[in-house]
């Protein structure tokens, strides 16, 4: 049996990447650190569908309860095959008023938690000499954004640490990669105004909003390589080319 863990697993993309790995036949750890109930609701969905699925509540911006998230995969699985690094969180703040909490939450979840979750991965996939782990970056992370700083910051760490991990993890027949997706119709996006919204979809290209199925694609074309490592696959609608 293939086990995926997904952080962050409980609502938007990440709960469509857990979906979709259901469907692919994996048994999946749903990890949150605030929605219980959804993350609940949807391994029920999971299981009725006749999958395999586990929830597990870890604020993955503490090493220790990383620790005791991946001791937790081993007892009930005895080991993990896939990482999705999909925890993250998002604000809007100019650079001279990001205070110094702001900027090391937002270190801390997107770029820290990632480091850690992969830390843990690498020692079981290492000793198995196989695994594949993607990291969930942002569009930003390759191109900056105006007033998220932090938030760019963060998700261009993402991208260096995949490329550098993959390049690391490589002789260990571990894949690496990230998917850094443009606006994707999830709650982050819903906190827009309709004005805002609706100039945003100007600026894109393509016209139109990305959905979670996008980041699914993506994911699932990750999962079905074995030769693809240190790349970043960024479905943005045109806006980052």
């Amino acid at each position: 049996m293939e086990v995926a863990l997904v952080t962050g697993g409980s609502r938007g993309i990440g709960s469509c990447l857990c979906g979709a790995l259901a469907d692919l036949g994996y048994a999946v750890i749903i990890n949150y650190n605030h929605n219980k109930e959804k993350a609940e609701n949807l391994a029920k969905e999971i299981v009725s569908g006749g999958g395999i699925a586990l929830t597990y509540k870890c604020d993955v911006s503490k090493p220790e309860e990383v620790k005791e998230m991946f001791k937790f995969a081993k007892k009930e699985f005895g080991h993990v095959d896939v990482l999705i690094n999909n925890a993250g969180i998002s604000r809007f703040n100019t650079i001279t008023d990001i205070s110094d909490e702001e900027w090391q939450e937002m270190i801390g979840v997107n770029l820290s938690g990632t480091f850690y979750t992969c830390r843990e991965c690498a020692k079981m996939m290492i000793g198995r000499q196989y695994g594949k782990i993607i990291n969930i970056s942002s569009m930003w992370g390759i191109q900056g954004a105006s007033c998220e700083s932090h938030y760019s910051a963060s998700k261009s760490g993402v991208i260096g640490l995949t490329k550098a991990l993959a390049m690391e993890l490589a002789p260990s027949n571990i894949t690496v990669n990230a998917i850094a997706p443009g606006a994707i119709d999830t709650d982050m996006m819903s906190a827009l105004s309709e004005e805002d919204y609706k100039a945003y979809i100007s600026e894109v290209p393509l016209g139109m909003i990305g959905s979670t199925k996008e980041v699914a694609l993506a994911m699932k074309y990750i999962l079905s390589s074995n030769y693809l490592t240190g790349q970043v696959i960024s479905p943005n609608g045109g806006v980052v080319i």
